[in-house]
């Protein structure tokens, strides 16, 4: 909005054309996004907390959680409220990238909100089922991958990019729609299983999407992008803008969400947040890398992937609970170690993951 006024300004008084830089508004998203999480956190808890929206901790995982059950969740609203003002403030809103982003959050934000809804106010511990969920996860997915398949102008804006090698990739013709689809749903559920720790998906969220937010501005700049060898996709630096302003929101809410924490992202948040990531992933066409970067998330969902095999299969666990932070936990490691050393381990796979910018 502030971006299409700016826009409009600079007929007037040229020093409004600093408002058509990407990478100030990119700024500007950040730090709205900032502003608003940590001005509206305190009321949001204040909210939840008279609402009596409080989590339930499992009775059979460590014995330290026991201390948070009643802790306000359903917190990732303020996330979701954070990421829309930053990006409709700042980000050019005739650009489909940009819609298509916000309707997946959006959508998957209302997922994990009904899915928080029934197992806090309604008492129901199933929530929404694991199938009902799966499938609108799908659907939206479904219908974004689709949308970017239609608009694809060059067909490497639907190819596989394979990173660290020169020129290298994968046509995936129509199969790009159930690709896209796969990334987007992985991506959201594997967020959702991190999110178990005192800012443990937090984290690693802002900072996985901070790099994405650097492959959209090469990506969206045609001279960066031949320079470095990356598809150049018009429009995907608007991403950067999207990119920034959920980096701005998350670490406003890591401040109220850091450990010991005064409220949980819940659903509503995890499930937004990785759907965000996966999308812009697609958008950029960085999948591969996205996966790299996020290899905590990764590390998570397999480690429940093969606990559950194992269990079925043996009759055995393979750690002492799944997901792998609380294996961690009960071997001794105190909370705040267990979430820092993932951070760090994110920090060091992401910039794996952006020296493939230049490693070809």
């Amino acid at each position: 909005m502030l971006f299409h006024l700016a826009e409009y300004l600079t007929r007037f008084v040229s020093a409004f054309n600093l408002f058509t830089y990407i990478t100030f508004r990119a700024i500007l998203a950040a730090l709205s996004a900032l502003l608003i999480s940590l001005l509206l956190g305190p009321g949001v808890i204040r909210w939840l907390q008279a609402k009596e929206i409080g989590q339930t901790v499992r009775d059979d995982g460590p014995g330290t959680h026991l201390a948070k059950a009643g802790t306000p969740t359903m917190g990732g609203t303020l996330i979701l409220l954070a990421i829309g003002a930053g990006t409709l403030l700042w980000a050019d809103l005739t650009s489909s990238y940009v819609w298509t982003a916000l309707g997946v959050t959006f959508g998957y934000g209302l997922i994990g909100f009904v899915d928080d809804y029934r197992k806090l106010k309604r008492r129901d511990p199933k929530g929404l089922s694991a199938r009902a969920k799966f499938v609108w996860q799908t659907v939206i997915a479904l219908v974004a991958a689709y949308f970017l398949f239609s608009v694809a102008e060059q067909p490497a804006e639907t190819n596989l990019l394979i990173p660290y090698l020169k020129d290298a990739a994968v046509p995936l013709g129509a199969f790009f729609v159930v690709f896209a689809m796969l990334v987007i749903v992985g991506t959201s559920n594997a967020v959702n299983l991190t999110d178990g720790l005192d800012g443990l998906a937090t984290m690693p969220a802002v900072l996985v999407g901070g790099a994405l937010g650097v492959f959209a501005y090469v990506a969206g700049n045609v001279i960066f992008a031949r320079y470095l060898g990356v598809p150049h996709i018009d429009g995907a630096g608007e991403m950067l803008v999207f990119c920034a302003a959920l980096c701005g929101a998350g670490l406003g809410f890591l401040w109220f969400n850091s450990y010991p924490a005064q409220v949980f992202m819940g659903d509503v948040g995890a499930l937004a947040l990785g759907g965000a990531l996966g999308t812009v992933a697609v958008i950029v066409r960085q999948e591969i890398v996205l996966v790299i970067m996020g290899g905590v998330f990764v590390m998570e969902t397999l480690s429940v992937m093969i606990q559950v095999a194992s269990f079925k299969l043996r009759g055995k666990r393979v750690f002492r609970m799944a997901p792998i932070h609380h294996h961690f936990e009960l071997m001794g490691w105190p909370e705040p170690k267990v979430i820092v050393r993932f951070w760090i381990i994110t920090v060091i796979l992401v910039l794996v993951g952006l020296s493939s910018l230049k490693i070809r």
